[in-house]
């Protein structure tokens, strides 16, 4: 607590007016109080109250039953408390600052469901083996007009100079980025008309969903400033590109802070320790689909030829395998896990890929033979299939053993029950091309 009173102190000296406590939700949204920083001290100190069921509402924000922090703890609140480590003046807003926070119940036990909890819990587990993890996200997104919502521009224009800084808009958010420590390193106009990619230095430890957090948020909220809408929904439209997040992920020697994962005098330039991750991975893929991909229109995206992997495969720099192994020496050797969808929450993305890469080290499993050269991963028909519909990738988390350990029985439980409500929602809704196919003809 000393050190969030000293930056507290520190933020009100240099004029700074509102702190924002944030509780990353299920999604990766941000759920948070504004508050004065004068009250901010004591709040810091005792907890700030808010609803205890905010991190498990779903996508329409409606109370799910069945999620157990609702009407199992009797609509109660949480306590947020911020963590320093988090802290960060907020460029794009008047004198407001925000601090980002883990959540307790009043008795002291922890909300084990929340994603920061789930990371954490990932986290733990790698230190526990030696080892600390170093995560990048690649985010796309679409920039749209913000009262139709239609693209600003139209065509394939991937790299062309004049789109890359179409509006000053994407200028505006690299700048400000950077001034919040999210380090950004590339951005770029992408594959289809008005979508952009901005990629941000990996983080190490929880900097790395927490950086991406930030980015998400700050860019909604940038775009709204300007008059955009800034959209990380994975497919808007069915004849335009989806939008994916690759994750980059490699191991670090926690005494030495060298890279795990490469070899100089491996002919792959990999370690055993690499192999074996991946190999996890694999393993495990169908069983944590469902939170890499966690919508209906997440897997509109599961195509091919769309740079989307639709199996379950790995290869050294193939674009249309599921794992990428990437990096030119051996101490940038890492993994690319290109299934994830832009809106998927980056801490249950990172602690799926941490939590089953070393399962598979821990069992010392050899991955198995990389996607032929010469051939397209997912022209392969020998590779088992990811699911493609969310039916299946849920059945596949609930059944599968593992995914308790991994993610915690109080994470599986809340998390299918509120997929399965939206999931329902969507099985009932009457969609235009019904109506249009059959309400004239019959």
């Amino acid at each position: 607590m000393s050190d969030v009173r000293e930056i507290l102190g520190g933020w009100q000296s240099d004029g700074i007016g509102f702190v924002r406590f944030e509780l990353p939700d299920m999604h990766g949204i941000s759920r948070s109080k504004t508050i004065p920083i004068a009250h901010a001290f004591d709040y810091a100190e005792r907890g700030l109250n808010m609803y205890g069921g905010a991190s498990v509402l779903d996508t329409r924000s409606d109370v799910v039953p069945g999620t157990l922090y609702h009407d199992e703890k009797g609509y109660g609140d949480q306590l947020l408390f911020p963590d320093p480590n988090s802290a960060a003046v907020i460029p794009w807003m008047d004198r407001t600052a925000r601090l980002i926070c883990d959540a307790q119940w009043y008795d002291g036990t922890p909300l084990a469901a929340t994603p920061r909890s789930v990371f954490r819990r990932a986290q733990d587990k790698a230190r526990s083996m030696g080892f600390d993890t170093l995560m990048g996200s690649e985010f796309e997104f679409y920039l749209l007009t913000g009262d139709t919502h239609e693209p600003l521009f139209d065509g394939y224009q991937i790299f062309n100079t004049v789109r890359n800084d179409y509006v000053p808009t994407i200028r505006r958010i690299i700048e400000e980025m950077s001034k919040v420590g999210v380090d950004i390193i590339t951005a770029n106009c992408e594959y289809a008309g008005s979508q952009w990619e901005i990629n941000f230095a990996p983080g190490r430890g929880l900097a790395g969903p927490d950086d991406a957090f930030t980015f998400k948020n700050g860019v909604k909220e940038i775009a709204k400033q300007d008059g955009y809408l800034a959209t990380f929904m994975t497919k808007p439209w069915g004849d335009r590109s989806g939008s994916g997040c690759h994750t980059h992920l490699s191991l670090l020697s926690t005494d030495s802070g060298t890279n795990a994962f490469g070899d100089p005098d491996d002919p792959q330039g990999m370690t055993d320790t690499c192999r074996s991750f991946i190999a996890g991975i694999l393993k495990y893929a169908r069983a944590f689909d469902a939170v890499i991909a966690p919508t209906v229109n997440c897997l509109r995206r599961r195509r091919p030829h769309t740079f989307s992997p639709s199996n379950i495969s790995w290869g050294l720099e193939d674009r249309s395998a599921l794992v990428r192994v990437k990096g030119g020496g051996s101490e940038h050797k890492h993994i690319e896990y290109r299934a994830p969808s832009a809106l998927s929450n980056p801490y249950l993305v990172g602690a799926a890929l941490i939590q089953a890469g070393l399962r598979g080290i821990e069992e010392r499993l050899p991955a198995p033979e990389p996607a032929k050269p010469g051939m397209p991963a997912e022209e392969d028909p020998s590779f088992e299939k990811l699911p493609i519909a969310l039916e299946e990738s849920l059945q596949a988390l609930e059944q599968e053993p593992a995914t308790k350990e991994f993610f915690g029985e109080e994470f599986v439980t809340a998390y299918s029950a509120m997929r399965r409500y939206e999931l329902s929602r969507f099985t009932d809704w009457v969609t235009d091309w019904e109506r249009a196919e059959y309400l004239e003809l019959f």
